[in-house]
């Protein structure tokens, strides 16, 4: 099972719609998908569930959520207990594939606060082994969801931020998946988000050495790209602008880019969640439509590629 973490600093850079149609393209193709929201604004929950229907059924005890509360209650819940599969997406895939979704919960901003209450220690000692208990559980979480679900590949759609609850996703990752759209303030914060990753992974792994017991979880996330999205075209190719801010995230950054990219189309992306059925997953009805899916399915191609599924 490849676990994969979707972040960005930077909100509104297509992080959520990359998440959603990249799950459902790869499960179109037969892949068993999971899909897990940790972002506190939940816009990948409400791509394939009413808000009314989230409150009626999900709100209470059915989000991730109150899998992180459950397991500070001391009474712990399995992760596999909140994966919900959406009708309309099980009728669109006939059977080709599978993708479950976690629903996330507007709340979930609260979690972090009190797991930041859970790294304090006696000693210095203490604390490492606390920040490695508190960092771990979704990792954990995974591993037991592991044992009895055959997943190929976990997509986490992670909030804009570096708190707590990102760290967890990060840390219980097997690859980091950056999307960007090709502007100043999109790709500013791209070198310090790596080097924020990078300087987890030492500290985490620097940590586990407290612990000899824990030498066997060190952990390696491969940052595996940048995929920009919100891209317009001019001549088969993106639009002058956005081809020098493609440049520069490719020279400064020095990260993989994915040659493939997804193309921009509000009307699209904005209706989609209405229906709760990604555009990968949608019928053509013109040029403009069948060119985003071409766009889309080019970029789950490099990203299987990329993961080995």
């Amino acid at each position: 099972m490849k676990i994969v973490s979707i972040i960005n600093y930077k909100g509104g850079v297509g992080k959520t719609s990359l998440t959603a149609n990249l799950g459902a393209e790869l499960a179109w193709r037969g892949k068993r998908v999971l899909l897990v929201d940790l972002d506190p604004q939940a816009s990948l929950t409400f791509s394939f569930i009413r808000p009314d229907e989230w409150s009626a059924n999900y709100e209470a005890s059915g989000t991730i959520k109150a899998w992180f509360d459950a397991h500070d209650s001391g009474a712990p819940i399995r992760l596999d207990s909140l994966i919900t599969s959406p009708l309309r997406i099980q009728q669109k895939l006939a059977g080709r594939g599978r993708l479950d979704i976690i629903f996330s919960h507007l709340g979930l901003i609260n979690v972090d606060l009190e797991l930041a209450t859970s790294l304090g220690g006696a000693n210095l000692t203490q604390s490492k082994r606390n920040f490695i208990s508190v960092h771990r559980r979704l990792a954990d979480g995974f591993a037991k969801l592991a044992e009895d679900h055959e997943y190929d590949v976990v997509l986490i759609d992670c909030p804009p931020n570096f708190n707590i609850v990102t760290k967890t996703a990060i840390i219980a990752s097997n690859f980091i998946l950056v999307p960007t759209r090709p502007d100043e303030l999109s790709t500013l914060g791209i070198d310090y988000l790596i080097r924020s990753i990078r300087g987890l992974i030492s500290d985490y792994n620097e940590y586990i050495a407290v612990d000899t017991s824990s030498a066997d979880v060190i952990i390696k996330p491969a940052v595996m790209g940048v995929v920009f999205t919100m891209i317009q075209e001019y001549g088969g190719q993106p639009i002058s602008a956005q081809r020098n801010y493609i440049a520069r995230v490719t020279r400064g950054a020095k990260l993989p880019v994915f040659k493939a990219y997804i193309k921009k189309n509000d009307t699209l992306f904005a209706g989609a969640p209405e229906y709760g059925v990604p555009v990968v997953l949608t019928s053509h009805n013109n040029y403009s439509h069948r060119s985003v899916v071409d766009g889309l399915e080019e970029v789950t191609t490099e990203f299987a590629g990329k993961i080995g599924i």
